[in-house]
């Protein structure tokens, strides 16, 4: 595939954090040094969920997203490899044998020091490093970057624990940005229409869950950044009981029914109640709409 021209890092790269850019700066440097181009190998789909299919959503980033971040840290090519059972079955040797240096012709790969493969997760980052040497690759391997103020290496547990917990501060500090969901607008029951509230909503499809709660968010919508206010949730005081991303945008009206638009989550307001009927509800979210003006204007 790359005939030799590329170094690559490998990983999964969920989230596309600090960490993995620093993984890829050294992998931008090592091209430099050898006029190679850069490269990144991604798993698809993520081994975590071919593994454990039954597993609730879990991912930082979609596939799209991911890669365009790789894009944007300096990646020349992502190479996608279909993680399947023939992939799964391999020893670390025929891994870097047969597919780094076989299949996809890579002339070095550089992973973190966690990294883990082969088959039943035998290969570690050590074992990189030796078998790429007798293949004639080059190898590097990148020690965790840490996480300011916490014990924790920034990675993507880590990040999906602050998202879990409604952190969205720190999930936005081990990101480097803050922590986003996109996807086309869906009708909702237009209950916070008839509130004064009008809200465009999102499905979160095969992404990570937030903590049920109130947020503070900056949308994106055709370039256009727009503050506002979001729930995630299930909406108990009007009985819904599918999860849904409600976003009600400040400054803005228009149908924007079937449009796509990004969601950025700022910052965490209160978790999700149940209130005692809709003038308690409507009451709560104009205190939720000044809450979050506050906290985005600090967070320009």
């Amino acid at each position: 595939m790359s005939g030799g021209s590329v170094i690559a890092a490998i990983g999964n790269f969920d989230g596309v954090h600090r960490g993995h850019r620093l993984l890829i700066a050294r992998v931008a440097s090592l091209a430099g040094e050898s006029r190679l181009k850069t490269g990144a190998v991604v798993f698809d789909p993520h081994p975590r969920r071919y593994f454990r299919p039954n597993d609730p959503p879990f991912l930082i980033t979609t596939a799209a997203l991911r890669d365009q971040l790789l894009r944007e840290a300096g990646v020349d090519e992502v190479i996608s490899l279909k993680f399947d059972a023939a992939l799964a079955s391999q020893s670390p040797v025929e891994f870097v044998r047969d597919t780094l240096k076989g299949k996809l012709g890579l002339a070095g790969a550089v992973v973190g020091a966690d990294f883990r493969f082969g088959k039943g997760r035998e290969g570690d980052a050590a074992g990189l490093l030796s078998i790429c040497a007798s293949h004639g690759l080059l190898a590097r391997v990148i020690e965790p970057l840490a996480d300011k103020g916490h014990s924790d290496k920034i990675g993507s547990t880590a990040i999906r624990e602050a998202i879990l917990s409604g952190a969205m501060d720190r999930a936005a500090d081990m990101l480097g940005r803050p922590w986003s969901v996109s996807g086309v607008v869906v009708a909702g029951n237009r209950v916070g229409r008839t509130l004064g509230f009008p809200t465009a909503n999102l499905t979160l499809g095969d992404l990570i869950e937030p903590r049920r709660a109130v947020y503070a968010v900056r949308a994106t919508l055709d370039g256009r950044r727009i503050d506002g206010v979001a729930n995630f949730g299930r909406k108990p005081t009007v009985g819904s009981h599918a999860t849904l991303l409600e976003v009600h945008l400040f400054e803005f009206s228009g149908d924007i029914y079937g449009r796509e638009i990004k969601v950025d989550f700022i910052d965490f307001i209160r978790d999700e109640m149940k209130f005692d009927g809709l003038d308690a509800l409507k009451a709560q979210i104009a205190a939720d709409c000044a809450a979050a003006r506050r906290m985005l204007s600090r967070s320009e």
